[in-house]
C-alpha cells in the first residue's frame, strides 16, 4: 500500500499515490496465485465469512452497521445425533458446548436462554441442535432452583454433563444453586464459569455472522419454532427490536471451549439363539 497525502502523513509520503491491489482481481484469478490460490481463497473465504474477506483481502470495507443475520442462511437439518457413531446425518461430531446465559426467566423480562452446539472440526461446521427458553411461573419462591432443574433436564436428555454458565451478575449464584440441584437429583455436573466483559453486539456479531454469512451455520428444523429466528430478523448491530439473549447464548457457545466427542462403539445388538435341536 503507497499513502496518498493524508492528513497524518509524514513529508516523506506526500506525493505518493495510494496502490491498492485486491487478493482477488476483476477477472476473478488470484493476484498472487504462488502463495494464495484459488482454493486457498475459497477456503479463507468460508472461514473468516464475506465481510472480512472483503475488508481484508478485497480492500473493500463493510460497515459492522450494515451487517444482518440473515434466518435463511442457516442449514436446515432434521437429523439425531447418533452417540454410537458420533454422527449428525453426514457430518462427525468433534466437539459439544452447552451455554447457558441465564437471567430471572420471568415473563416479559430477559430471556434465559440454555443452547446445545454440536461442531464438526474437519468441515468448520457448527449446528445448533437444541434451544431452551426458560420461563418460570411468577409465583415460583425459587426462580433460579427451577431453572436450574430444567437445565439438568435438558442436559441429560442429551446426554451432556458439563456446561458453561455465564457468571456475570445473576448468574454469579447459579454455579453452586446447579451443583446442589443436581446433586439432589443424583447427577454429576461440570460447571464452567464464563464472564464476558466485550460488548454484547460486537460479541454477537463476531461470532455468528462469519459462520452464517460463510454457510457453515446449521441448525435443526425444532429451531424454527423458537423465538431465535425472530431475534435474528430483529437484530442490528446498532440496536436489536426486541430480545437478543438467544443470539446472545448462541455467540457463547461457538466461542466456548467444546467438550470432544468420541464415538461410543456399536450399539447392542440382539441375538436370537437357535434352539431346535437334538441331544
Amino acid at each position: 500500500m503507497v499513502y496518498k497525502n493524508f492528513s497524518f502523513s509524514t513529508p516523506f509520503l506526500r506525493g505518493y499515490r495510494e496502490l491498492k491491489i485486491p487478493i482477488i482481481s476483476p477477472d476473478g484469478t488470484p493476484a498472487w496465485p504462488e502463495m494464495f490460490p484459488a482454493a486457498c481463497l475459497e477456503e479463507l473465504r468460508q472461514t473468516v465469512g464475506a465481510r472480512y474477506f472483503s475488508a481484508q483481502m478485497m480492500l473493500e470495507f463493510i460497515a459492522p452497521d450494515r451487517a444482518k443475520l440473515d434466518p435463511d442462511a442457516l442449514r436446515l437439518y432434521n437429523d439425531d445425533f447418533n452417540p454410537h457413531t458420533a454422527r449428525l446425518g453426514e457430518h462427525t461430531v468433534t466437539g459439544a458446548t452447552v451455554y447457558w446465559d441465564p437471567s430471572t426467566g420471568r415473563k416479559n423480562a430477559d430471556g434465559s436462554v440454555c443452547i446445545l452446539l454440536y461442531r464438526d472440526d474437519k468441515t468448520k461446521n457448527l449446528f445448533i441442535h437444541d434451544v431452551a427458553y426458560l420461563v418460570v411461573p411468577d409465583d415460583e419462591v425459587h426462580p433460579l432452583a427451577r431453572q436450574c432443574e430444567m437445565v439438568s433436564c435438558f442436559m441429560q436428555r442429551h446426554g451432556i454433563y458439563r456446561i458453561c454458565v455465564e457468571t456475570n451478575g445473576l448468574g454469579n449464584a447459579l454455579p453452586e444453586i446447579m451443583r446442589d440441584v443436581c446433586a439432589r437429583r443424583n447427577v454429576t455436573v461440570t460447571i464452567q464459569k464464563i464472564i464476558n466483559h466485550q460488548r454484547k453486539e460486537t460479541r454477537i456479531l463476531d461470532a455468528i455472522e462469519p459462520v452464517l454469512t460463510a454457510g457453515r451455520l446449521h441448525a435443526h428444523v425444532r429451531i424454527q419454532s423458537t423465538p431465535l429466528i425472530a431475534e435474528m430478523l430483529g437484530w442490528t448491530p446498532v440496536g436489536t427490536i426486541g430480545h437478543d439473549d438467544g443470539l446472545d447464548a448462541l455467540a457463547g457457545a461457538i466461542c466456548a471451549q467444546p467438550i470432544p466427542v468420541r464415538p461410543l462403539g456399536r450399539s447392542a445388538q440382539i441375538f436370537s439363539a437357535n434352539t431346535d435341536f437334538k441331544i
